[in-house]
């Protein structure tokens, strides 16, 4: 099937033909006549398969001009760098419309991104935090949205999250289609699926732990963190093989050790990339990726999730993730677009619980490679224990430590003693969610 098959209009042809795209991946052919028809959607497909034209194409298709200044599509992703690459996306389709779009995330000026917003949208790609913080100040209205996208909700959950989404769900117009998109989906989603989407329809592409079939999987067992370094620097000396690296560390202390050991080996080919660096720095960071500015780019599960970069020639995780799903978003990053792609994981003696959740999910075993036998073996009694665990790069997160002593401290009055048990919208979800599982 070519998209001209589809019932898309001529500015999106226009546009779809601009971005080099011919035929639409089973993703886009499945969810284009259901999504069109109003039905709630959710999605699940590998990495790499379009699933943001997935649900891009069809929302365009419909969106009819109009100049009130409230959005009428709202789309939800995890992090900032998928809110840039979403808007872009939808920027590019639209180069023949007119659409306003506009992004918004935290970690900068929320007054820039206030009178941006007033000045009108019709597509709003936006992160649950930042969005939140919009409508409690006034800013946002969302009485408005009839669309509404969310983009790697297990993420969004895993991130802390939950309480934000389900206060913006409850905000929303009760009339409106739902469409959720991702490559994972963990039980947790199911919950909210229950309460806020009516009647769903399943598109699954692919068994949900499944990894492409184009991604070459490799496993090396090595000592210690020593060695497992030796083993990195060793395989990127090769540099017309591993011509385009995307490198995970388990965490910013680890990655930023890793860089600064390697850099010096290889000066000008590597840069590094996690949450305390600044937005600009990671955008720049992954525009020089992107544009083979740099060979290696080492980073955290930051960019583990839904962000393009395509040509990538080979994944290496310099650790096993704890998450089995982080494994499959990890090395999904290669192999995109039909194109062939290697993972690489470099693990230790103490990650072996980890590998075997890991082929448990994806039910099959990663191949063990020999070690080469130029490999420089370090006899350290290091055992990992001075990096960090895969948790994620969630530093952001931390509770806050609150001072001990030295406050003052009151009895609570009993009108301030109940307890509040979500009045009658959480009756009525709670009720509708006993409904569906009969």
């Amino acid at each position: 099937m070519e998209f001209q098959e589809l019932n898309i209009n001529k500015p999106l042809l226009n546009a779809i033909s601009d971005m080099g795209f011919t035929e639409p991946t089973p993703i886009q052919e499945k969810a284009f006549p259901i999504i069109m028809s109003g039905r709630d959607v959710v999605g699940i497909a590998q990495t790499g398969t379009g699933k943001t034209l997935a649900y891009l194409l069809p929302l365009l298709r419909q969106l009819p001009y109009s100049e009130q200044r409230q959005p009428r599509i709202l789309i939800m992703v995890p992090t900032r760098e998928l809110v840039l690459q979403v808007a872009d996306e939808a920027r590019k389709l639209t180069s023949y419309m007119s659409v306003r779009i506009d992004g918004v995330y935290g970690g900068t000026n929320i007054n820039t991104q206030s009178d941006r917003i007033y000045q009108g949208v019709d597509l709003l790609v936006a992160t649950p935090g930042r969005l939140f913080d919009l409508v409690m100040r006034g800013t946002l209205r969302l009485k408005s949205i009839q669309k509404l996208v969310i983009d790697e909700v297990d993420e969004m959950l895993s991130l802390g999250f939950r309480p934000q989404l389900v206060s913006i769900l409850e905000l929303l117009p009760e009339k409106r289609q739902n469409l959720m998109f991702s490559a994972t989906l963990a039980d947790e989603v199911e919950s909210i699926i229950i309460d806020f989407f009516n009647d769903p329809v399943w598109i699954d592409i692919e068994y949900r732990g499944t990894p492409l079939t184009q991604i070459k999987q490799e496993l090396f067992l090595v000592p210690n963190f020593a060695t497992k370094y030796n083993l990195l620097s060793l395989l990127l000396e090769d540099n017309e093989i591993f011509e385009k690296v995307l490198v995970f560390a388990p965490g910013k202390k680890t990655a930023d050790k890793l860089f600064n050991k390697l850099t010096h080996k290889y000066p000008n080919q590597l840069a590094v990339i996690h949450s305390n660096k600044s937005q600009n720095q990671r955008i720049n960071t992954l525009g020089d990726f992107k544009a083979g500015n740099i060979r290696v780019l080492i980073s955290t599960d930051l960019v583990a999730r839904g962000v393009d970069i395509f040509e990538v020639s080979h994944v290496i995780n310099f650790g096993l993730p704890e998450i089995p799903g982080a494994y499959i978003h990890r090395i999904g990053r290669t192999g995109r677009a039909d194109k062939e792609g290697i993972a690489i994981s470099l693990m230790s003696h103490n990650e072996k619980d980890e590998l075997e959740a890991i082929e448990q999910y994806i039910k099959q075993e990663i191949p063990l490679q020999q070690l080469p036998e130029d490999l420089v073996i370090s006899d350290t009694s290091d055992d990992d224990s001075d990096i960090e665990k895969s948790k994620g790069d969630k530093a952001y997160l931390k509770p806050v430590k609150l001072s001990q002593g030295g406050g003052a401290f009151h009895e609570k009055k009993k009108k301030n003693l109940k307890v509040n048990l979500g009045g009658p919208g959480r009756k009525k979800r709670l009720s509708k969610r006993k409904g569906k599982m009969k």
